[in-house]
């Protein structure tokens, strides 16, 4: 890897441009650079003074394995200031419980499934150190501050704000939720031993997930509420989150700190009505994880759907035929096709299971309770849920 002033930059030749270095884009640049491409990763500088990182993702094994092949996977402890010098940052998930308003339930484990787990939570901070430690010693990545004038392609992977898809007039179609995700780590007086809960509860989806390794007592929590509520949750003092999710799950994990302030953020389902494009001098474009797609996170696939995008298009790319331009639109066609139609269903999977949980009928509600019982014992309508969970194709 190298970095160049700009001007410089200007004078090379890349074969791909890559604008946005999140997880997304940096996992796109290394599996660009390892066939050989001349990579330009273009992301302007953060900005000083953002706070603390409380992000934490469920990783399946297509995502796993994707980014131990870039010698990408944390392996090491975590990056979080308030996490032990010691603690790993990446759990593995061996179980999962998921609760509904009322009695009923739906319980997978990693034993049932005959795997070593249903997914890997991933420290943020961890990932991203891991992977700028990848780019920086990958052969053939140049990092940029701006981007390259032409390149036979460029790949947008700036997320849902992306000003690049907006000058070239990619229309992005934006539903709202009327709920935003309020995050937090906690610290519980009982270890989660490596179990992933969620609670669906009049409209609200809570979620905690394990941190810190199978016996950490560390969790970080993800809580679809509405606007308002998060608002209001974000601004007061930290016992009063701290209280309502204790209230929320039960005591499930005994008593609870707060160990990062709260942050929130808007949900909404999102998508771009076309994947690619042209640029003003003729090189072919790509959307690429958000800045194609968001969804709600109650399914735990966000960053999933957005690693597979990069697997994808990096598989077109090095299949293409000796004689296709890396920009060709019948080339890069096939990429949006094999992704548009998994985005959307999981997509819509994601929308209506909001909708479903959204409701506050009490006839809804039992009908939903009674449904996530009957599929607790249905062995194999189980089976297939939690492998497709995992990244499984069957």
């Amino acid at each position: 890897m190298s970095s160049h002033p700009s001007q410089t930059a200007h004078r090379q030749r890349f074969d791909v441009v890559v604008r946005g270095a999140g997880i997304v884009g940096q996992t796109l640049a290394l599996l660009l650079a390892r066939d050989r491409l001349k990579v330009a990763l273009v992301s302007p500088p953060r900005p000083a003074g953002a706070g603390p990182d409380v992000r934490a993702y469920a990783l399946n094994t297509a995502a796993r394995e994707l980014l131990h092949s870039v010698r990408a996977w944390p392996e090491g402890p975590s990056a979080t200031p308030q996490a032990a010098d010691t603690a790993p940052a990446v759990t593995p998930v061996t179980g999962m419980a998921v609760h509904g308003d009322g009695s009923g339930a739906l319980h997978f484990s990693a034993a049932e499934q005959g795997t070593e787990a249903l997914s890997w939570i991933v420290d943020v901070p961890a990932l991203e150190q891991r992977l700028a430690h990848a780019v920086h010693f990958q052969a053939g990545i140049t990092c940029l501050d701006e981007a390259p004038t032409h390149a036979p392609l460029t790949v947008i992977c700036e997320g849902r704000r992306s000003a690049t898809r907006a000058e070239l007039g990619i229309d992005y179609e934006v539903r709202p939720y009327p709920h935003k995700a309020v995050a937090a780590r906690l610290r519980c007086a009982q270890p989660h031993g490596g179990v992933a809960r969620q609670w669906f509860h009049h409209g609200e989806i809570l979620a905690l997930l394990p941190l810190e390794g199978a016996q950490g007592n560390s969790v970080a929590l993800v809580w679809s509420v509405p606007a308002e509520q998060a608002d209001a949750w974000t601004a007061s003092e930290p016992q009063a989150l701290v209280q309502a999710v204790q209230e929320r799950c039960g005591q499930a994990l005994g008593d609870m700190a707060l160990e990062s302030p709260a942050q929130a953020w808007p949900l909404e389902l999102s998508r771009a009505q076309r994947w690619i494009a042209r640029s003003a001098s003729g090189g072919g474009v790509v959307l690429a994880g958000d800045a194609a797609h968001a969804m709600h996170p109650l399914a735990g696939q966000g960053l999933n759907v957005g690693l597979a995008d990069a697997a994808e298009l990096a598989r077109v790319l090095h299949a293409r035929e000796f004689w296709r331009e890396l920009g060709d639109p019948r080339l890069l066609r096939r990429y949006e096709r094999a992704r548009q139609a998994d985005v959307s269903a999981m997509g819509w999977l994601t929308d209506g299971l909001f909708g479903l949980f959204n409701q506050t009928d009490s006839r809804v509600q039992a009908l939903r309770n009674w449904g996530l019982s009957g599929v607790d014992r249905l062995g194999p309508l189980k089976h297939w849920l939690a492998r497709q969970a995992m990244g499984h194709a069957g």
